[in-house]
């Protein structure tokens, strides 16, 4: 018989005439990007592909069959795409963390997460920036601000597989290292992260127990005879509901908080403009945008908008952790059903944060409360005209959204909690220390809560500090790991817009600064309102 050519993606290793080639040994991909199936790390590559054996040698010659030879180029391990990129390289103790546990998401729970993440209280202070920007002004900004924000959050998406080194970057902070370093990115983004977890999570606790007590005035009126817990109870049982949703395991676990957090939130947003439009608009009402007394406080006034506008679109420092709870292969990237879910969610997103602007600003006009926007201005002014139901209804969805929110923002910082435990014992976190981290973590935001109230006064020059994670830093990474050609619309673009957001965090920055020193912050210990 002639020469048997063997058909293959790889180049063909010289055998000895008397050795019977060996067929390929090829493993589903869900076996290498699937850490969920077990709490034990997975092997790595090489420890799944045996060595092949030699037969041992024969007098009779062997003939090779289609049955025993299947092509290189068809099987999972030996395309070229495999061979190129090796994706996807997975660190093996994930396994045991609470964000990539479970690898068994898709489309809808991106959706719940990314639209639980995206709209939070600070949504309802939109119409502010309106009294000093105009109708004309605000309007365009808050557009060119939802897209800028869109644009970075689909390059985290798209930069969450390497084709060059096949990993998954499942956190920012990892994406960051990996694309300035570890030591710089500890210093560009490790303070901003942790605040966008801790410091919502303490707002949260804020903004969920104040709901609470307005909740029970409501419900309760002037019939009870109870007496009514105090602003620090209040905070205490809302803490103690989301520190017992907390001992969810991971971030799968939680897509049905997740969901019941985004239907509260399109719940409250929508009830909050609808009630506020059908009322009509109040007597007196004004658009002039509001004049300062002096060139620098108008200019600081600008900023202050801008930053509210800025401040509305949050969730970008969780968009990683998300897609990470999904499996992927080179077939099957993560990134589409991500992307997927992520416009679902960013168009109910907008489809309730225009109304809220617009329709606020219509409806309440320069008269707007600065404190609390939307919601204090739905009870200020219409508290009397409006059904208690629908008030009731309001107040209970912003107390659900916040215990929903409130999981999801934590779970980066159980994930690092955790993470020392397993990176040092080199197992999984035992159930009952997973439970004491997150006790901890609640409570100790709840003291926080409690013993610095005037937290939100710095909100301005934090918030500033934060925001290159959501408008600046994804361009860079793109700029450093795609390397587009330079001068191209791309680098351009990706140039113009990270320059921007650092210019923009430091004006902020730098108006938070002087505020402080001229208004000064007043300070109260341990003396929540």
């Amino acid at each position: 018989m002639g020469e048997v050519i063997e058909v293959g993606s790889t180049p063909i290793t010289p055998r000895a005439a008397s050795v019977a080639p060996t067929p390929p040994i090829s493993s589903p991909p869900s076996q290498f990007h699937s850490p969920s199936l077990s709490r034990s790390p997975l092997l790595a590559l090489e420890d799944h592909i045996h060595p092949a054996t030699k037969t041992p040698k024969s007098s009779t010659p062997k003939i090779s069959t289609p049955k025993i030879r299947t092509p290189r180029f068809i099987t999972p391990l030996g395309s070229p795409i495999r061979r190129a990129l090796h994706l996807t390289k997975l660190d093996p103790q994930d396994a045991w963390l609470p964000i990539t546990e479970s690898r068994n998401g898709n489309a809808y729970y991106a959706a719940f997460h990314t639209l639980c993440s995206g709209i939070g209280i600070q949504a309802l202070v939109l119409p502010v920036a309106f009294t000093i920007l105009g109708w004309t002004w605000g309007i365009i900004n808050l557009t060119v601000a939802f897209v800028w924000q869109l644009y970075t959050l689909y390059i985290l998406v798209q930069l969450h597989e390497s084709q060059e080194t096949g990993m998954r970057y499942s956190r920012y902070l990892q994406l960051c290292s990996a694309t300035f370093g570890e030591k710089l990115a500890k210093w560009l983004a490790l303070f901003p992260i942790m605040y966008l977890s801790g410091g919502t999570c303490v707002a949260l606790i804020i903004i969920g127990g104040s709901t609470c007590k307005m909740f029970f005035n409501i419900v309760c009126g002037g019939t009870c005879t109870a007496q009514p817990p105090t602003s620090v109870e209040w905070y205490l049982i809302f803490t103690s509901a989301a520190v017992l949703l907390s001992q969810l395991p991971n971030l799968n676990s939680i897509a049905g908080v997740s969901l019941i957090g985004a239907i509260t939130a399109l719940g409250y947003c929508t009830l909050i403009w609808v009630i506020s439009v059908a009322e009509g608009r109040l007597p007196r009402v004004s658009y002039n945008p509001v004049k300062a007394n002096s060139e620098i406080i108008r200019i600081l006034d600008v900023l202050n908008a801008l930053g509210i506008i800025a401040f509305a679109f949050r969730g970008h420092n969780l968009i990683l952790e998300i897609q990470a709870t999904m499996p992927s292969d080179e077939k099957h990237p993560s990134r589409v059903p991500m992307w997927k879910g992520v416009k679902v969610a960013y168009t109910l997103v907008a489809a309730c944060l225009f109304p809220l602007a617009i329709g606020g600003y219509w409806a309440y006009g320069q008269m707007i409360p600065k404190e609390g926007g939307m919601l204090t201005a739905l009870y200020a002014f219409h508290g009397m005209d409006t059904s208690q139901f629908l008030l009731g209804l309001t107040s209970l969805f912003v107390i659900i959204n916040a215990v929903s929110s409130f999981q999801i923002y934590g779970m980066p910082m159980f994930d690092e909690m955790e993470s020392k435990v397993v990176h040092r014992t080199k197992k999984p976190c035992p159930w009952w220390l997973r439970s004491i981290f997150r006790a901890m973590f609640g409570y100790g935001c709840f003291f926080v809560a409690v013993a610095i109230p005037f937290l939100g006064s710095l909100a301005g020059l934090i918030g500033g500090i934060a925001l290159p994670v959501t408008l600046a830093y994804p361009c860079f990474m793109w700029l450093k790991i795609k390397k587009p050609k330079m001068y191209s619309p791309m680098w351009w673009l990706n140039w113009v817009l990270g320059v921007l957001g650092m210019a923009l965090s430091g004006v902020l920055i730098a108006a938070g600064i002087y505020v402080i020193i001229d208004t000064g912050i007043k300070v109260s210990f341990f003396k929540p309102h």
